[in-house]
């Protein structure tokens, strides 16, 4: 039972590929606890995470799950709540919010991790009075959520932007990370391809390494890219790489030499930015969502 009595709870569940954040909150989404645990096996991860929440059963209202994918996100699916064609082969087709259910019944809000993280933003940091957000994740891998009059931008599934196709630098022989696509903005510009291309980790690398003119060139294309199909209000950029800030400056200039004035945005230091909530973006994203989800069920 919840030491709080019968004030209303929330909870979240950031389902990362490599790490699983928890954490509940009050009414006002205060987060009261948070919790992590590694991504092992669905027994064994999932058994954490419910036994996370059980103490707050009583208190609690609603969950938002922003998870790693591809996932299933059409309600009139069989398979809609599913993990699906993940390479984490024992998470394949994995109900997760079909688990959560078992034990909670209570509403479920299920969306991407990106999708969270955007939403998170667009409501509490860098997209808050905005029409249209768009947010990228660059780290292990590279995600994109799209926001348009506070509803995600999605149709027979969620974007996968993070596999756009981009050009190659003139400097750049590595051949890409992606094994499905190899020169696309992941497999050229993720962490994992930092490495690879330079042998050392990114957090390793001098601020003035070559490295960096490359990743801010595929980040450019990638912020052309979404400026010319979304017109969004802002771009954010979050996730382990950008916690190196030359990279955001570096993009910035090469975003302007690739547009060439051919649209007019919004003054750059405003519409390319770094998450204003930092590495807290999903599980704010995550809670407010199950806040909407149990106001509409």
């Amino acid at each position: 039972m919840s030491e709080r009595g019968d004030e209303a709870m929330f909870g979240s569940i950031e389902a990362g590929g490599t790490k699983f954040v928890c954490a509940i909150a009050t009414e006002e989404l205060e987060i009261m606890e948070r919790v992590s645990f590694p991504t092992t096996t669905p027994k064994e991860t999932m058994t954490k995470v419910l036994e996370f929440f059980k103490p707050y059963e009583e208190s609690l209202k609603g969950i938002g799950i922003g998870s790693f994918g591809p996932i299933d996100i059409q309600r009139e699916s069989p398979l809609y709540g599913y993990i699906t064609s993940t390479p984490k082969l024992a998470w394949q087709n994995f109900d997760f919010v079909g688990t959560v259910k078992e034990v909670f019944a209570i509403p479920v809000a299920w969306t991407t991790d990106v999708n969270a993280a955007a939403y998170g933003e667009y409501v509490f940091g860098n997209g808050q009075g905005c029409s249209s957000v768009v947010y990228y994740t660059i780290g292990t891998g590279i995600g994109g959520g799209a926001m348009q009059n506070g509803r995600f931008i999605e149709g027979f599934s969620h974007p996968e932007m993070g596999h756009m196709l981009v050009n190659r630098h003139e400097k750049d022989n590595y051949e890409g990370n992606c094994p499905f696509h190899k020169c696309c903005l992941e497999g050229m510009a993720s962490g994992p391809a930092i490495e690879k291309r330079s042998g050392k980790k990114g957090q390793d690398l001098n601020e003035e390494d070559e490295q960096w003119e490359l990743e801010a060139y595929y980040l450019a294309q990638c912020a052309y890219n979404t400026t010319l199909m979304l017109s969004p209000d802002v771009i954010i950029f979050g996730g382990g790489v950008m916690k190196q800030r030359q990279v955001l400056k570096k993009t910035k200039e090469v975003f302007k030499e690739l547009l060439n004035d051919y649209v007019e945005v919004p003054e750059l230091d405003r519409y390319l930015v770094v998450p204003k909530l930092e590495d807290n973006a999903g599980t704010y994203g995550c809670l407010a969502l199950a806040k909407e989800q149990q106001l509409h069920s």
